[in-house]
């Protein structure tokens, strides 16, 4: 309720942007504390007047309305200065990865037709790399004190008041604000678009999810570059007067310090970083924190409980969404395992369905007439959202790719002419209406005539003694259907491959991994998601990986070492299994 409540007004004046915000929100609260960085800070009225300076900047670069900036920079309150201050002008800022380097990096910044690129200190190598590649169109800008390579863009003369309406005319809610990139874990990162009408939605409606206040300091360790630790977590805490502590990474070492030293009464995490923390040896500070609750997406059932009592979290606020995508899931209730749900009260606005999937064609099943089929109650299906009109919560706002914004959209689902959004994501729904993430549709496989969802495999693996990090995927073996189950494993005290054994037996046979790698660490993105694809590329071969690696051996009942002449039968097609 209080999220419909802080959401309602919304639209009521169209010029009424996030930037717009800040200006009112500095009026009100002043010199209150806005950003914290280890290195510098911003109040509201720091905030606002730094945003009108970026403004100026802008302006007297010759940047006109849907011209695009490229924003390569670390974690620091200046980030959400630029974007705020360029965002008013009309200027659609990109929030580029700042891992990607080389042809990744270049691929991110013509996908948007970018005119510039802003980068800070420790990304300004990378760009000079691509700097002829780019061209003389895209200009390059260099911003902070350890910034070399480029003109730096200065602002010590440029004024913070506020920028008269005969300078700009400012953006409407319908205007694109910024470019925001899907991770890119599989293929080349996408563009999709945020309008400024999805900036203001996902600020108040996460703030009163969470309830922020005024007396509220919300620790952030997520990258700025994407919509979790850039926009959610920052514009929820903003728009509700509090103040946001921000580090450049997480650190488990450093965590539990931070959020006692900085007095912070919110956290919002992400994917596996509730793992870290649990796996983490244990911090005097770990509970004298002030801590009222956790929020984030990604906390999978095994950890919720554990995580949850060793660390005295009053709440964890679980939630679903993502960055293009048209609706979002809550779990107020705190159900351990649940993504969330929608209220019968709202579910006329946010139409949400779970179809059954073909797992041989990767896309929704059609019944004899054409249309997609409703999965029955806990059945394993794709979600999907609907979209009501072009204009409203429920629009898909695409790419900067057409063709790609094509490839998300069904027709014709339940009757004709309806169009929804396809999550790619597999979910099920049970009785009372609570949806479970159960994987991505591309991550789970086929084995045995069996689909296998990696994240259940997972699960059973981590409840393993002495499994820290586990990454499950599928591997191709020679005269074989489907993609044989593999686990990669970085593992502790207590660890032995019989218990690991014992442990998949809960399993169904086809869903038990076929090779086990144990392996010193495992590569994730900076949201903590698993590089699996690399996982796959390197496949099982002994002789081309270093890790040691096993087979299930099902005659022995145990797991084997594999070694050369073992894997070359397994290759030739001489053991089947």
């Amino acid at each position: 309720m209080r999220a419909l409540e802080r959401t309602a007004a919304i639209g009521r004046d169209p010029t009424l942007t996030l930037p717009l915000l800040i200006d009112r929100l500095a009026e009100r609260f002043a010199d209150a504390p806005a950003l914290v960085g280890p290195e510098s800070a911003l109040s509201y009225r720091g905030l606002s007047e730094a945003s009108h300076r970026f403004a100026r900047w802008g302006l007297a670069q010759g940047l006109q309305r849907d011209d695009v900036i490229c924003l390569l920079m670390r974690n620091c309150p200046e980030y959400l200065a630029i974007w705020l201050g360029l965002s008013r002008i009309g200027v659609s800022v990109a929030l580029v990865n700042t891992n990607l380097t080389g042809d990744l990096l270049k691929h991110s910044i013509d996908i948007v037709r970018a005119r510039a690129v802003i980068a800070g200190g420790a990304h300004c190598a990378a760009l000079a790399v691509l700097r002829e590649r780019l061209g003389e169109r895209v200009g390059c800008w260099a911003f902070g004190p350890d910034a070399v390579g480029f003109p730096r863009l200065e602002l010590e003369a440029l004024s913070g008041a506020a920028l008269p309406p005969a300078d700009c005319a400012p953006p409407s809610l319908a205007d694109r604000a910024l470019y925001i990139y899907t991770s890119g874990t599989t293929g080349l990162p996408k563009a999709a678009n945020v309008s400024h009408l999805r900036l203001m939605q996902w600020s108040h409606w996460f703030a009163g999810l969470i309830d922020a206040q005024p007396d509220d300091r919300l620790y952030n360790c997520l990258p700025m570059y994407h919509s979790v630790g850039g926009v959610v977590a920052t514009g929820a805490a903003l728009v509700g007067g509090a103040a946001v502590v921000l580090r450049e990474r997480f650190s488990s070492s450093n965590f539990w310090k931070d959020v006692v030293a900085e007095r912070c009464t919110l956290f919002q995490y992400i994917g596996e970083l509730c793992r870290y923390l649990l796996n983490s040896a244990p911090a005097a500070a770990e509970t004298s924190h002030r801590l009222r609750l956790a929020c984030g997406n990604g906390l999978r059932a095994e950890v919720w409980e554990p995580f949850q009592r060793r660390f005295r979290i009053p709440q964890i606020l679980e939630y679903y969404a993502s960055t293009e995508g048209n609706f979002s899931l809550y779990n107020c209730e705190g159900r351990v395992g649940a993504i969330g749900r929608i209220p019968p009260f709202l579910q006329h606005r946010v139409p949400v369905a779970v179809v059954k999937h073909d797992f041989d064609a990767v896309a929704p099943a059609r019944d004899a007439a054409g249309r997609c089929v409703r999965c029955a109650a806990n059945e394993v299906g794709e979600a999907i959202g609907q979209i009501l009109d072009s204009t409203g919560s429920s629009r898909f706002e695409g790419y900067a790719d057409s063709e790609a914004s094509a490839g998300k959209l069904l027709h014709d689902v339940f009757a004709p002419g309806d169009t929804w959004y396809r999550t790619g994501d597999l979910m099920r729904r049970d009785e009372q209406g609570f949806f479970y993430f159960i994987d991505r549709v591309g991550d789970t496989f086929r084995w045995k005539g069996e689909n296998v969802a990696t994240t259940e495999v997972a699960a059973a693996l981590a409840a393993c003694a002495g499994v820290a990090e586990v990454a499950v995927y599928g591997v191709s073996i020679p005269h074989a259907e489907g993609r044989a189950g593999m686990a990669a494993l970085v593992v502790g005290a207590g660890f032995d491959l019989a218990t690991l054994r014992r442990a998949v037996a809960v399993l169904p046979p086809y869903a038990r991994p076929v090779f086990v790698r144990v392996a010193a660490t495992l590569e994730v993105t900076s949201t903590f998601k698993l590089r699996t694809q690399e996982l796959v590329r390197q496949g099982y071969d002994p002789e081309a990986v270093r890790d040691a690696i096993y087979l299930d051996d099902t005659a022995r009942g145990a797991y084997v070492r594999l070694d050369g002449p073992l894997f070359r039968r397994i290759a030739s097609g001489a053991l089947r299994l």
